[in-house]
């Protein structure tokens, strides 16, 4: 059996970071506020785990209005694309060498 452990990435040791990560491989970009609902956090700790991702590259922050309120959507990067799936892959590995 092989080890894939050590092909998890620790950024997304984080279910907070798994399900920003899921929702923005599934959307185009998600607003603050759908982000905040879909995952079900406070602001402070959306907040901080998106600044983590944009940190290390994995999403990139746009901000904007509409009308006169401030609108953020995030979305993902090809980096932020490419480490999501080989996180996702290592775990299925993992899974099946447990079987």
């Amino acid at each position: 059996m092989t080890n894939h452990i050590g092909q998890l990435n620790k950024i997304f040791d984080s279910r907070i970071r798994i399900g920003i990560m899921s929702a923005l491989m599934v959307n185009e970009d998600v607003n603050f506020n759908d982000l905040k609902a879909l995952i079900d956090v406070t602001d402070g700790n959306l907040a901080s785990h998106i600044k983590t991702l944009e940190d290390n590259k994995y999403i990139k922050v746009q901000k904007g209005f509409i009308g006169r309120k401030t609108n953020t959507t995030y979305s993902i990067t090809k980096q932020g694309e490419t480490a999501f799936r080989a996180h996702i892959d290592a775990l299925e590995k993992i899974i099946k060498g447990l079987q």
